[in-house]
């Protein structure tokens, strides 16, 4: 059975990091804590669980951070968390399972990553990331922020999942601040990069800047085509928040000379048609999502509710526009087939029972 180095880097995170760490308690051989300058009881923390800790001086890259604590591993593969991710208690069986039948020319996992919640706390955001990683220098992070470990040599895909859950606000400037360091010291943003920036810009809603950069994602050659598709997505908001509709919408549609449509843009472009008054429209794009088969190992974003709880929603929504109530009806049931919990579900429902 293979040994696994749990390898964090952490900073003031006496809040979260117990929590993380009693929740991947007796399955990992080994503890290793990098502590890039915490001034609360983090160190004090997680002595209580090894004597693998260290101390490194901050760098404003997070993968050398991450490289480090690698270098600290001595077991077969390596296993990264964040201070603020769990291991819920439905995944540890099947993380021991996992252990017990992974084959031994295994070199990368990929796991599922939860780092949203819905109002019963199911996951509404998801995504794969390298979480075991053999032990070898061949395996190391790139990339100063968003940093990444470029797959190659087996790669498994397993239903386990991380769940994301950050109690408190963290810095929202880190990641730009780095991004404009790397600029004024000259360096140039590989095209992966440029969507992260670009991401950051918008997110800031520095909304025209934002616009720039993605456009000059788009256009280059290189790019993961993930990256790219949601790239117009992220354009497409931007447009909408400058007062460019027709823009917006043609490059919501732009997405698809990428690759085949994705549920999440279609349920956008469906939303674009349903404010602007075309229900007919806003039908055709929510049933296509509904038809789009949902990719979980492209490694890209998923929203899973695009597949169903949203397309229904909203179709109720147009039907009841257009006055065929029965319709209308039928696609909330549907609806709440899917969040029995859902307050839009329960409302709509009160709704249609008071006719």
């Amino acid at each position: 059975m293979p040994t696994i180095s749990l390898c964090m880097i952490v900073k003031n995170e006496e809040k979260h990091i117990a929590r993380c760490l009693d929740s991947v308690a007796g399955l990992v051989e080994e503890i290793v804590i990098v502590d890039t300058g915490s001034t609360d009881r983090t160190v004090e923390i997680v002595s209580n669980y090894t004597s693998k800790v260290y101390s490194y001086p901050w760098k404003d890259d997070f993968s050398d951070a991450r490289n480090y604590s690698f270098s600290r591993a001595s077991m077969d593969y390596c296993m990264w968390m964040d201070a603020d991710d769990i291991l819920e208690e439905t995944e540890r069986e099947k993380l021991l399972q996992l252990k017990q039948s992974l084959p031994a020319d295994t070199d990368i996992v990929m796991m599922k990553y939860n780092t949203s919640f819905d109002e019963a706390g199911k996951p509404s955001f998801s995504y794969f990331r390298e979480r075991w990683v053999r032990n070898c220098a061949q395996y190391r992070w790139i990339g100063a922020v968003h940093e990444v470990i470029p797959p190659n040599g087996k790669v498994i895909y397993s239903d386990i999942a991380i769940a994301h859950k950050k109690m408190g606000a963290g810095d929202p400037d880190r990641n730009l601040k780095i991004y404009q360091k790397m600029i004024r010291e000259g360096k140039t943003l590989e095209p992966r990069h440029q969507y992260y920036y670009g991401r950051e810009l918008y997110y800031h809603r520095r909304y025209e800047e934002a616009v720039s950069v993605l456009e000059q994602f788009l256009l280059s050659e290189d790019g993961w085509i993930e990256n790219k598709i949601e790239a117009c997505s992220i354009c497409a908001n931007c447009y909408l928040q400058l007062g460019q509709e027709q823009t917006a919408l043609a490059t919501l549609l732009r997405s698809m000379s990428y690759d085949l449509p994705r549920a999440e843009l279609c349920c956008e472009i469906g939303k674009y048609f349903l404010e602007h008054g075309n229900c007919r429209n806003a039908i055709y794009w929510y049933e296509a999502a509904l038809n789009t088969p949902e990719n979980e190992y492209s490694n890209g974003f998923i929203l899973p509710d695009c597949h169903d709880y949203v397309p229904y929603l909203q179709l109720c929504v147009c039907y009841d526009k257009l006055g065929d109530r029965e319709k209308a009806k039928e696609y909330n049931e549907r609806a709440g087939a899917c969040k029995p919990y859902s307050q839009a579900y329960l409302y709509n429902k009160r709704y249609f029972d008071s006719l």
